[in-house]
């Protein structure tokens, strides 16, 4: 185990012991980690710091429950990932949004695509990363919040399968067909940059919306296939740089504008949650379905551990409220581009 390894696990526990201090250094060194999952996986939705909050409270109070705290990181992605699989669930549920719902709409300005680029400050082939993303599969973006994470060196495999609820063999395929995707969404966005454009991609774009998309992504792949000219303006002379070297060591984005998170909870019941179950009613369940993971037990010997009751908080000394409004410590590169310098071409845009 490693010495951060150590580290989280002597926290845990003295969190689960009850040390509010443990429980505060806890969300502060892993609240960014939930925002960035959450983030690129909702892409900057409105909704996106309600599910960060609801998630560190629910793994808050569910750490008298945790079993194993050694499994403590693997845990918290499946709680994140199991927040955003049902908020996905309430929107397809949910009828048509007119303009009395304009509020749960994605908000331009959170494009999470953008933050990442700005506060990051990424320029050059790692922009060309972020700016391909816009261009997955839907369904991908659930994976892709896990995977930019393990290649930046923020999460393992292991960690990344538990998240999804699948085997790492399973995992393994579906990453793989994903980074397919995403090369030829790098593919795409050197193609739309360049200068002068090719004339016969402008006349295929002629309908285009300007919004990226799987379809337009395969149509420009189609086209960029068969045009010699696209295709050495895409590689350049020295191709593209394998994703994950670019990715290495390039930070979380900072978790701005998040409100707060006390180490004892709030004294109130979460929003679609009345039984004021900090846990949930589904703690017991796996990470593949709708439950928060294997390792709760939230309630376990019929007492009121691991819920929030209204008063609750008031019943523990020294309550703290943990912050972050930037000025959490991250690992952002003072020149991104002299990071990671590539170690094998790419010779042809992907397919």
């Amino acid at each position: 185990m490693h010495s951060d390894e150590r580290r989280t696990t002597a926290l845990v526990e003295a969190a689960k012991a009850g040390d509010v201090h443990a429980r505060d250094e806890l969300v502060h060194a892993f609240l960014p980690l939930v925002h960035n999952i959450v983030g690129r996986a909702l892409d900057g939705h409105a909704d996106t710091d309600d599910i960060v909050q609801e998630t560190m409270v629910r793994v808050l109070g569910g750490l008298p429950g945790l079993r194993d705290p050694a499994r403590f990181r693997s845990w918290l992605v499946a709680i994140a990932m199991n927040g955003i699989r049902r908020r996905w669930h309430e929107r397809r549920q949910a009828p048509v949004p007119g303009l009395d719902r304009a509020a749960d709409l994605a908000d331009p300005a959170g494009d999470f695509t953008e933050l990442t680029i700005l506060r990051l400050g990424l320029s050059g082939q790692r922009r060309d990363v972020a700016r391909a993303t816009r261009w997955l599969d839907e369904d991908d973006r659930e994976l892709l919040a896990l995977w930019w994470l393990e290649a930046a060196g923020e999460l393992t495999r292991a960690e990344l399968a538990e998240g999804l609820g699948v085997p790492p063999q399973h995992a393994a395929v579906r990453v793989q067909r994903m980074k397919e995707r995403l090369e030829t969404g790098r593919a795409v966005v050197r193609a739309l940059d360049a200068l002068p454009p090719c004339p016969e991609l402008t006349e295929i774009l002629g309908s285009w919306d300007q919004r990226p998309s799987p379809l337009w992504r395969k149509r420009i792949a189609r086209h960029l296939r068969a045009c010699d000219a696209c295709t050495a303006r895409v590689t350049g002379r020295r191709g593209l740089a394998p994703v994950e070297g670019l990715l290495v060591g390039i930070g979380l984005v900072p978790p701005l504008g998040i409100a707060a998170v006390t180490a004892d909870g709030p004294d109130l019941e979460l929003a679609g949650h009345g039984d004021g179950t900090g846990a949930g009613p589904d703690a017991t369940a796996g990470p593949a379905g709708a439950a928060d993971g294997p390792a709760v037990r939230a309630g376990d010997g019929g007492g009121t551990a691991g819920r929030w009751t209204p008063g609750r908080g008031a019943a523990v000394a020294g309550v703290a409220a943990v912050v972050v409004l930037g000025a959490v410590a991250l690992l952002v590169p003072s020149a991104p581009e002299a990071r990671v310098r590539p170690e094998r071409p790419v010779t042809a845009p992907p397919t």
